[in-house]
């Protein structure tokens, strides 16, 4: 045991002032490519006209105004936080999984 902590911490040590740990948040970007499987996952008659859907391990959300986007694991913990502009923008997950998106007054479980 002693002697994988002391590789570890070795390791740590060799490591370049600049390099984190942390593994890099995922972005929206617009979804001029998305391919969309199935009909959307809430009603966007009821929903102010937002509606979400998934594809490829992706989110995809299509809004016809500015919408603050908070995309969570099923275990409380932020994924992304952005405001996404009118149009079609999608945030790609590279993790299979259950997600919760919260967008203005609209909470959909969202299976990836």
């Amino acid at each position: 045991m002693n002697k994988l902590v002391a590789s570890v911490l070795s390791g740590l040590a060799i490591m370049s002032p600049g390099v984190t740990l942390a593994a890099t948040r995922p972005e929206w970007r617009p979804a001029r490519d998305a391919v969309i499987e199935g009909p959307s996952l809430n009603n966007p008659d009821t929903s102010n006209g937002i509606a979400i859907y998934t594809g490829n391990r992706s989110i995809i959300i299509i809004t016809d105004h500015r919408v603050e986007v908070r995309v969570f694991t099923i275990l409380g913990q932020s994924v992304s936080h952005d405001e996404i502009p009118p149009g079609a923008s999608i945030l790609n997950i590279n993790s299979r999984g259950i997600y919760i998106v919260k967008i203005e007054n609209i909470t959909q479980k969202v299976a990836l």
